[in-house]
């Protein structure tokens, strides 16, 4: 089931549920699958520890005493906390669901659940985390790279980036052919891309304001 999972850093299921029974026969089915699994009786308590940035899912009860489970899923999104998340509910109602799902919830199951209902959520869960992780991986090391380049060599890249030729973008420029081909070809080597469509591709990738800096 997680054999797709980094083994280095294996992923974590963090669990509030303010009914201790509840949490614990979760923790235990987690554990029965060889997921790891840490379990918290409130908001806060998670909040609180140090393993909420670690790969892995949430699995909230909507209901607590206190910081409520959609409370924390705001509070998450406002933090820049992208955690998937699977919602438990022994009350659970449309307005909720639409309100969870509509935030980014993995899925909003209702208590009592089957183990492999649950089991498939967390799993979607884990898997989105991954592909999220890893797809911000690539993100940072296209940003790294584009810190390298010039502010002429980020201009030749945008302008390739948009289907320019090299005359055009010489034109525009102001400056030689010759010198936009040599250019052209540092930011192939600083951005380590082997084709116009790698350099298309990871131009795409780059944050807005950064793709802004290159066009000043």
């Amino acid at each position: 089931m997680i054999s797709t999972l980094a083994e280095e850093d294996p992923p974590l299921v963090l669990i509030v549920d303010d009914d201790e029974e509840v949490r614990t026969a979760i923790g235990e089915l987690m554990l029965s699958v060889g997921i790891e699994a840490v379990c918290y009786g409130s908001t806060r308590e998670l909040i609180e520890s140090p393993v909420l940035d670690r790969a892995g899912c949430l699995v909230l009860d909507v209901r607590m005493p206190g910081s409520s489970g959609l409370d924390l899923q705001q509070h998450l999104a406002t933090a820049g906390i992208a955690k998937p998340i699977v919602f438990l509910t022994g009350h659970g109602d449309i307005p909720m669901t639409v309100q969870a799902m509509k935030a980014g919830a993995v899925d909003f199951l209702t208590k009592p659940v089957r183990d492999q209902t649950l089991l498939d959520a967390v799993t979607a869960g884990l898997e989105r985390d991954i592909a999220e992780r890893a797809s911000a991986e690539v993100v940072q090391q296209h940003v790294e790279r584009f810190a390298t380049l010039t502010p002429r060599e980020s201009q030749v890249m945008r302008e390739v980036s948009m289907g320019r030729l090299n005359k055009q973008i010489a034109y525009d420029l102001g400056i030689t052919e010759i010198t936009v081909k040599l250019h052209r070809s540092n930011v192939m080597k600083k951005m380590q891309a082997s084709s116009v469509g790698e350099l298309i591709r990871a131009w795409e990738k780059l944050p807005q304001e950064l793709r802004e800096t290159a066009a000043a």
